[in-house]
C-alpha cells in the first residue's frame, strides 16, 4: 500500500508515450478520443509471426530517430524507451527540442518497467552463440541487450541520468509497480525527481512466446492484437514541479496490489484491493470521474471488469479502456492506462480535481489499483 493525504502525494508534472498512435504524447492525445483500433498487417517478409497484425509505432527507425552514433547495436526496446524520455526530457509541449526539462539533472532517477527486456535479443544472442563457427563466437556489443535492464541502464546513459535506476517487471501491472517504487524512492529520501513508465517492444520472439503461451489455444485470429511503445512521465514533489514553472497534471493519491492464484481468485483480490483504496482516500465510487481498466484479453479482462463492478456497487463512471485502441501492450499496459488517463484530462475530459482510477490485473496472478487525482 502507498497513500498520502491530498497535498502531501507526488505528482506527475510532464508525460510523453511513443506508441501506435504515433511518436509523441500529442498523437497518443489526437488519436485516442478516436478510438479506431491501430493494428495493421504485418509484413510477412519483416515479420516471422504467427499473428496476421499487429500495432506497431510507425516510421520508428532507431538511426532515422536517434541517429548512428550509439545505435549500431540498440535494440528496439531499448530504442523505445530512450526515444520516449529524450521527448519528455525536451519537453515536447512546452519547450523547444533540445532544451532540457528544468528541475531534471544527473541526479533524477529512473524507474522504468519491462517485461523480460528484449526477448528478441536474448533469443538472437543464444542462437548466435549455437550456430555460430563457435560458441564464442558471437557479438559482444550485442549482450548488453540480453539483460533486463538493458533499457533503463541505456537510457540512463544516453540521457546523463545518475541517479536510483530501478528495472521492475510484473506482467500488465508493470507501470503500476514502477510508480509505486518511484513514490517509495521519493519518500525514503532517495531521489527527488523520478522519471518513471514502461516499455514494450513488439518482436516475432514475442509474438511467438505469446502465441504459445494463450491459454485457450484458438489459433492467430482469436488472439488479442499485440501492440507496443513506451509511456513515461516524470514524479516530483509538487512543491518542486512549482519551482520549476510546471504545474501538476496528477496527484498519485494512493496504490494497493494483492496476488491471486486464478482469474476467479483475481475478481475477489482486485475488489478487495480496490475496496481499500477507496477507504483510504476517502473517495466513494460515485466521485470517480474515471476508470482506466487494462482491457486484458480472456478470463483475467473478464474478472477485472466483474472486480469493478463488485467494487463500485453499481456505479458506472467513464470507462477508458486503452488497449481498444493500441492493442495488448502486455508490460507497458499500464503505463498506457496512465498516460489515456492524463491525455483525456488535458482535453477536459475528466474535471480538475476528479479522481481516476487505473486498475490492472495479469495472468500471473499481479493485481493492483491506482488513484489519481486530476489537478
Amino acid at each position: 500500500m502507498v497513500n498520502a493525504p491530498s497535498g502531501a502525494a507526488p505528482v506527475i508534472s510532464a508525460w510523453t508515450a511513443v506508441s501506435p498512435l504515433g511518436l509523441r504524447g500529442s498523437d497518443f492525445t489526437a488519436a485516442l478520443r478516436s478510438g479506431r483500433p491501430a493494428a495493421r498487417p504485418l509484413d510477412p517478409e519483416e515479420w516471422s509471426a504467427p499473428f496476421r497484425e499487429a500495432s506497431l509505432v510507425p516510421d520508428f527507425h532507431i538511426r532515422q530517430i536517434l541517429g548512428r552514433k550509439g545505435t549500431r547495436s540498440m535494440d528496439r526496446a531499448t530504442g523505445l524507451a530512450v526515444t520516449a524520455i529524450r521527448h519528455l526530457l525536451t519537453g515536447e509541449r512546452e519547450h523547444g527540442e533540445g532544451e532540457r526539462l528544468p528541475g531534471v539533472g544527473e541526479e533524477t532517477g529512473l524507474a522504468l518497467g519491462t517485461s523480460t527486456g528484449s526477448a528478441q535479443s536474448i533469443m538472437d544472442f543464444t542462437r548466435d552463440s549455437l550456430v555460430g563457427e563457435k560458441p564464442f563466437y558471437v557479438d559482444p556489443a550485442r549482450f548488453p541487450n540480453t539483460v533486463m535492464n538493458c533499457a533503463a541502464g541505456q537510457s540512463a546513459i544516453w540521457h546523463g541520468l545518475r541517479g536510483p535506476n530501478t528495472t521492475i517487471a510484473g506482467g500488465r501491472a508493470t507501470g503500476l509497480l514502477a510508480l509505486r517504487y518511484a513514490v517509495r524512492l521519493q519518500r525514503a529520501g532517495r531521489a527527488g525527481a523520478v522519471l518513471c513508465g514502461a516499455v514494450e517492444e513488439f518482436s516475432s520472439a514475442r509474438a511467438w512466446l505469446e502465441w504459445h503461451a494463450r491459454a485457450d489455444g484458438d489459433g492467430a485470429d482469436s488472439a488479442a492484437v499485440l501492440g507496443e511503445g513506451a509511456a513515461v512521465w516524470l514524479l516530483e514533489p509538487d512543491a518542486s514541479a512549482r519551482e520549476h514553472g510546471r504545474e501538476g497534471l496528477a496527484e498519485v493519491v494512493g496504490l494497493e496490489f494483492g496476488c491471486a492464484a486464478d482469474a476467479k481468485a483475481a475478481r475477489t483480490v482486485l475488489a478487495e484491493a480496490i475496496g481499500r483504496l477507496l477507504d483510504r482516500t476517502g473517495v466513494t465510487p460515485g466521485e470517480l470521474s474515471a476508470v482506466a481498466d487494462s482491457g486484458a484479453p480472456g478470463a483475467e479482462g473478464e474478472a477485472e471488469l466483474a472486480a469493478l463492478a463488485d467494487a463500485l456497487g453499481g456505479e458506472e463512471p467513464p470507462r477508458i479502456t486503452v488497449a481498444d485502441t493500441i492493442g495488448d501492450t502486455c508490460a507497458a499496459a499500464a503505463a498506457f492506462q496512465i498516460a489515456a488517463v492524463l491525455a483525456m484530462a488535458e482535453r477536459e475530459e475528466i474535471p480538475s480535481g476528479g479522481p481516476a482510477l487505473v486498475t490492472t490485473v495479469d495472468r500471473d496472478g499481479v493485481v493492483g489499483a491506482a488513484l489519481l487525482r486530476i489537478r
